[in-house]
């Protein structure tokens, strides 16, 4: 076994020590965010001016945009940044659409493109047109001018607009949460069919997700191929990273009946060394593809999505439902089942158990290698990524039912949306707590999950 573990090292040292090489190489690039102001007709603003603070709020850089609509800030270093377009400088009656002047973006080593949808929108501190002005009247002067009479169309309509803010911003959020649950998706179907066959709690699991980011990055940056292409070089190396871990490993740790708390702290153990092998590579500092890093976004009025984010959603759910359906109707996903159900009465069926356990081990370090590429494509590869989502996979597995892949896949979408709706009334910093809330509730009062079944607790 220890040949096996030296083996998985070197061979995980290996992959990535070519994306070192390249993240070396791309540190002389200029840091900072640049963007183009246009408004829903394609103009080019110009004169609007955009200001950049850091986490502590101490405002790092200013820029107003050209006659091209051009402008750019440069940062002095990595980091998570608050950049603001004011309003209060763009043309008459024109406001960003989502109701999101103010936008939090993680810079790395290298220019990172801000967008802002533009749109016009019916401003209540608009004046009325010169030709809808009254008449004036002699004895208007002798009349006494109110309060009421200044602020009564202000009150008519700034309800209209604050009502539109908040529609269109929770229509985003519900958009957003159903494609980040799609991505959830993906790393808890993985997790949960290697549970309900072993009956293992993988804390690697999340690291697998980072995994997969980085060896896009690699053939994305270090080979040059396109990140499309990169993806199926991700989701193939994951999938062989899964198929050495169980038979490098998972399974010699099985024959020689190693215990599940003993199988699950390794499993700690090996998350450790992906996620810190990953930092001594590539660096604390978020990285992004040469592609995708910003794109114009689709406007659907209350709705504004880019493209990567529809194109990943449904290529997200379209997987997932091949694999339900793999699961239902193909040998293997009937083999998987009794496996999961009995694997001793499953073996004397003729079942080969040590190979369908194989089998779902590659399968899910390739489904997680394809959460990680989708996730990064929209926020960038980070050494500790998987890390954060592990939280929010295990949330939905609990909640699904443990070792169901449907239970999973219902409790991703559940988890998704409640985490990206939830800043409509906390602040966006708190909205990883509800999961932490749900896994609470849901073991005190439906252990089994929607799906599960008592006799798989514990």
């Amino acid at each position: 076994m220890r040949r096996a573990v030296l083996t998985l090292s070197a061979v995980l040292a290996g992959l990535m020590l070519g994306l070192g090489v390249s993240s070396t190489a791309q540190a002389q690039d200029e840091i900072g965010v640049k963007g183009t102001l246009k408004d829903q007709e394609d103009n080019l603003i110009a004169g609007a001016e955009i200001s950049v603070t850091d986490e502590n709020g101490t405002e790092v850089g200013t820029a107003t945009s050209a006659d091209d609509g051009t402008w750019s800030i440069p940062l002095e270093g990595p980091g998570t940044y608050i950049v603001a377009l004011d309003e209060s400088t763009l043309p008459d009656g024109l406001l960003v659409r989502n109701a999101r002047p103010q936008l939090e973006v993680d810079v790395s080593d290298a220019m990172r493109t801000v967008l802002f949808p533009l749109d016009t929108e019916l401003d209540p501190n608009a004046q009325p047109p010169d030709d809808e002005e009254p008449a004036e009247d002699d004895d208007a002067e002798d009349e006494p001018t109110g309060a009421d009479d200044e602020v009564e169309p202000e009150d008519e309509i700034a309800p209209e607009i604050e009502g539109a803010a908040d529609t269109t911003r929770a229509v985003s959020l519900l958009f957003s949460g159903l494609h980040f649950g799609l991505m959830i998706a993906l790393a808890a179907v993985g997790l949960s069919m290697v549970f309900g066959t072993t009956g293992l709690t993988n804390f690697s699991h999340g690291d697998l997700v980072t995994f997969g980011a980085v060896m896009a990055l690699l053939f994305n940056v270090a080979v040059g191929v396109p990140v499309w292409v990169a993806a199926f070089g991700a989701v193939a190396a994951g999938a062989l990273f899964g198929w050495l871990q169980d038979w490098g490993l998972w399974s010699r740790l099985r024959n020689r009946g190693t215990g599940l708390v003993t199988m699950m702290i390794i499993s700690i153990g090996m998350a450790l060394l992906i996620r810190f092998g990953t930092l001594f590579f590539t660096g604390a500092a978020r990285q992004r593809y040469t592609q995708y890093v910003g794109q114009e976004p689709w406007d659907f009025g209350w709705l504004v999505i880019t493209p990567k984010e529809v194109y990943t959603g449904l290529i997200a759910l379209a997987i997932c439902t091949l694999i339900g359906l793999a699961m239902m109707f193909t040998r293997l996903g009937k083999a998987t089942r009794a496996v999961a159900d009995n694997p001793s009465l499953a073996a004397s069926t003729g079942i080969d158990v040590g190979k369908v356990i194989r089998l779902v081990w590659t399968i899910g370090a390739a489904l997680a290698a394809l959460a990680g590429v989708f996730l990064s494509i929209n926020d960038g590869v980070k050494f500790d990524m998987g890390q954060h989502l592990l939280l929010l996979v295990f949330a939905a597995v609990i909640l699904g039912g443990l070792g169901t892949a449907f239970g999973a896949f219902i409790g991703a979408i559940l988890i998704g949306v409640f985490v990206q709706m939830s800043t409509l009334v906390v602040a966006p910093e708190l909205k990883y707590v509800g999961a932490l809330a749900v896994l609470i509730l849901i073991m005190l009062t439906r252990p089994q999950g929607i799906l599960g079944r008592r006799e798989r607790i514990g």
